[in-house]
């Protein structure tokens, strides 16, 4: 039989370089610091100190936003780096926030009676248990789902909503039965939105090499100025307008629908 050669020899075109292994490397990394800090984040809130609890969430969530995009850029997607980066966002988005919640609410809601330290134990589990399952679904329907849509609100955004709000009523020094019951009902909605059927933008289709406009630009300046003014009051309000953006957009489609499926007058009339 014939030797088949090389079509880089045939030609006399330089056979590209193999992609050192090294470069996996560096996404990995990204996804092993939201694993630390969702680790991070359940030893800190063990220990009593939620503010830096809530800080370490938010931290796993700007390292779980970096390792994908980098993966693509550096065309370093693997397997491996899908399976992992679903597991360290169950403990970072999944475990930490109910735990967060769970240490600093459980204990003290027990104080006004056993129901309700049940009841804050169930929802607390309530919204790990949603995690687990918006994060199974979303790695089952990743290769068929529109890229410009999430189903059901994304389990950082659900880890922000809960982490900074109990961040944010440790920092107001809130305390009672009522700051207890909105916390565990927080839970509980921010879980069950994980696992609706609500669309909610991922943000996904954004190109950075397209022309923006320069008050865009200084949008970006006054956001930091903002949340660095009170960061666990500014983070909960904006991730809780994106809870809410779902919801709407869904009303929004549906009434819009309902107007292009109702006949206007005489306009099915024959001529």
């Amino acid at each position: 039989m014939p030797m088949t050669t090389d079509s880089s020899q045939s030609t006399g075109a330089a056979r590209p370089r193999p992609r050192g292994r090294g470069i996996y490397l560096l996404p990995n990394l990204f996804t092993t610091g939201v694993l630390f800090s969702g680790f991070y984040a359940i030893v800190a809130a063990t220990d009593g100190n939620f503010d830096r609890a809530g800080i370490a969430i938010f931290v796993a969530m700007v390292c779980d936003g970096l390792d994908g995009r980098i993966a693509r850029w550096t065309n370093t997607q693997s397997e491996f780096g899908k399976e992992f980066d679903s597991l360290s966002d169950m403990v970072a988005f999944g475990l930490a926030p109910a735990v967060v919640a769970y240490q600093w609410g459980v204990v003290r809601i027990a104080e006004y009676g056993s129901v309700w330290g049940r009841l804050g134990w169930l929802a607390t589990f309530f919204y790990a248990a949603c995690a687990a399952f918006r994060l199974a679904r979303f790695n089952a329907r990743s290769a068929t789902a529109d890229k410009r849509f999430f189903e059901g609100l994304p389990s950082p955004s659900g880890a922000a909503l809960l982490a900074g709000f109990v961040w944010m009523l440790n920092d107001l020094q809130r305390e009672g039965l009522r700051a207890l019951v909105l916390a565990f009902a927080v839970a509980t909605v921010a879980g069950a939105l994980m696992v609706s059927r609500f669309p909610y933008l991922s943000g996904k289709d954004f190109n950075l090499n397209r022309r923006i406009p320069f008050a865009f630009l200084l949008l970006v300046p006054v956001g930091f100025i903002v949340v660095g003014s009170s960061p666990p009051e500014m983070l909960f309000g904006l991730f809780g307008l994106y809870a809410l953006s779902g919801p709407l957009l869904w009303a929004w489609h549906r009434i819009t629908r309902g107007r292009r499926g109702v006949v206007q007058p005489g306009a099915g009339a024959p001529k």
